[in-house]
């Protein structure tokens, strides 16, 4: 069976190779980071218009002031 420290001693000297201030995303978590605000700034486009074509209008409050607070309105 191999020696596991033999295994972490060299995990250890990897790592301490390695400059943390040098370690960056790269391209790919640049692209990935530009596709997601193109998507982004895609769902607000589409939002925007679908928000520009609802025609709300509200109706008139007159059977909740006819109504007694707590109570239901009488059917008809």
């Amino acid at each position: 069976m191999p020696d596991m420290s033999a295994n972490l001693a060299q995990a250890v000297l990897l790592a301490k190779e390695l400059d943390e201030d040098k370690v960056t995303p790269g391209v790919l978590g640049f692209l990935v980071f530009a596709a997601l605000a193109v998507g982004v700034w895609f769902l607000m486009k589409s939002m925007n218009r679908h928000m520009g074509r609802v025609d709300f209008k509200e109706a008139p409050e007159t059977e909740a002031a006819a109504t007694p607070q707590g109570g239901e309105a009488p059917k008809a």
